[in-house]
Parts: C-alpha cells; structure tokens; sequence
C-alpha cells in the first residue's frame, strides 16, 4: 500500500524528507533562462531543471511534492511540464505528491479525485491526467467533497493529505477560531480521523494524512494526539522560517508519522555558493542532505 512504500523508502534512506518541485522560470539559473521567448521555452527548460534535480536526488530523499501552481501560471505548456515531472519522478522511484489542494462539491470533487489519483475513460479506453501517487486536498467544503478521494484511495491504493493547519501566517485567523471549544483545526484533524477509518495500512498507519505546518509546533502536538495514524505532511521547513526543532512534535517516539519539505530552499541552494548557477545540482544535493541530517537529529 502507498502509506507503507513511503515509509519504507523513509526507513531504506533514513530521510523523513521531501523535495518540492514548485518551480518557478525565475528559479533557474541565468543561462538556462536565457534566449526563452515564450511558454513553450519555459515549460521545456522547467522540465530539464526539474529532470536534473530529481536525478541528482532520487538515491537520497523518498518522495517529491510538485506544486501545480507554478506550472499552471505558465498554460498548457506548463501543465504539459507538470505531467512530465511527475511521471518522470515515478520513474526514478520516488513517492510523487501532487501538491493541488483541490475539492469542491461532490460531483466536481470526483473529477479533481479522477485527474489526480484515478482514471478518466475516453470511448472505452482509460487515461491518466496527472499520475501521483497523493494528492492535497482541502476538506473545509465538508464530507461530500472528500468521499470521492476517499474512495479512490480504497480502490486505487492512493493517499491524500487534508489541510488541517497550513504554514501560512495568517492561517490562524479562520483555522485557530474556537468551534464548540476547540480550535477549528482540531476539528478538522477529528474529521480526518474519521475519513481514514477502515484504511489503516499494514504498518499501523493510514492512508488519509494531514498537512500540518512545520511554523506551528505547538499545535502539531495537538494534532497528532487527534491523528496517531495519520502522515503528516510538513511544509514551512527552511524558506518559511522554521527550523528542525519546530517539527519534533509532528513525528510519534517510532520517529515515523511525518514528512518534511522543502522547496526553495534546495532549488534555489545554488543561489548561496557564488557560481550563477553552474553547480545548482551539486548545491541541490548538498541542502538535501544537510537537511536530511538536521531533521534525523531534531526527531530522535
């Protein structure tokens, strides 16, 4: 099941990390960028930058997050980009997380479950839109929007993570308001609960997660006293200012049960050593692994 892969390439690579493609144009280095005229161009070069990364360090981290945002901006050509990285990741071995933080009513929910996670049948014949083996999801439209990721997790053997509280800074002005007393996001993590019942894996957890902010420790304590079962997924490391010691409580004592990314701050790694760009792979691997050692530090 896709719970255990993951745990087992965390356990394999002793790396409870996760690199985030969410590649901008800007992110590359100058003479990659340079002579690029349209969409097309940046959609192409993307890839490359992208194809390089993932083979510099499929060998030392599990999994990939890729956020579609940074490729929609761009068209077609840039969603064509997206398919291409995740595909690519897949190939490599890694656990690729659709970063898309979609839902909506339930029957379009079940078209954004079809893209990300199931199949779309044309004359007979099925297809896959964006092949990922997870996918974000925001579960504050209520139980109809989540049921049809759900039951493609069932069938499909996928996972899905649930905002439960995001990394943002604003993110407490709704998801810290006092719901019957309690914080809206324990509410939200008590949902999950309840999602996930009857889709616990052999290794004791399940296949519902929870994105859960590496900037709020605090409440990551919380959230997994709600959620022993449940994978976090952890972003706010590095870039958004926080740090090892902020996401100790997001493991349990097995120091398994969460996965931290990071985005920014590996690809852009290259931007600190001084050389524009021509060691943006080697610069890529070194953050990777730094981050690796800090992170197996902090949780044991």
């Amino acid at each position: 099941m896709i719970t255990d892969r993951l745990i087992e390439r965390i356990i394999e690579l002793q790396n409870p990390t996760c690199v985030g493609l969410d590649t901008s144009f800007d992110y590359l280095p100058d003479d990659m960028r340079a002579g690029a005229k349209d969409f097309s161009d940046v959609a192409e070069r993307i890839f490359y930058f992208n194809k390089k990364l993932v083979d510099t360090l499929c060998d030392i981290v599990p999994s990939v997050k890729v956020q579609i945002a940074y490729y929609e901006m761009y068209g077609a050509e840039g969603l064509k980009a997206y398919r291409e990285t995740l595909s690519y990741a897949a190939e490599k071995g890694l656990v690729v997380i659709a970063d898309a933080k979609r839902n909506d009513i339930g029957s379009t929910a079940a078209c954004y479950s079809r893209a990300f996670l199931g199949e779309t049948s044309v004359e007979g014949a099925r297809f896959s839109a964006f092949p990922s083996d997870y996918v974000t999801v925001n579960g504050y439209l209520g139980t109809d929007g989540i049921v049809p990721f759900v039951e493609d997790c069932k069938e499909r053997d996928k996972g899905i993570f649930v905002l439960v509280k995001t990394s943002n800074p604003s993110s407490g002005e709704l998801q810290n308001r006092d719901m019957e007393g309690k914080p809206l996001y324990a509410r939200m993590a008590e949902m999950v609960a309840k999602w996930g019942e009857g889709l616990d894996t052999p290794c004791g957890y399940n296949q519902i997660g929870a994105v859960v902010g590496a900037t709020y420790p605090e409440e990551q304590k919380i959230i997994r006293e709600l959620l022993p079962k449940s994978y976090f997924l952890v972003p706010g490391y590095g870039a958004q200012g926080a740090t090892a010691k902020d996401i100790a409580n997001a493991f349990n004592d097995d120091g398994l049960g969460a996965i931290v990314n990071s985005s920014r701050g590996i690809m852009c790694a290259w931007k600190k050593t001084g050389n524009n760009g021509e060691d943006y792979k080697e610069a890529a691997r070194a953050e990777a692994i730094r981050m690796r050692d800090d992170i197996v530090a902090a949780i044991k």
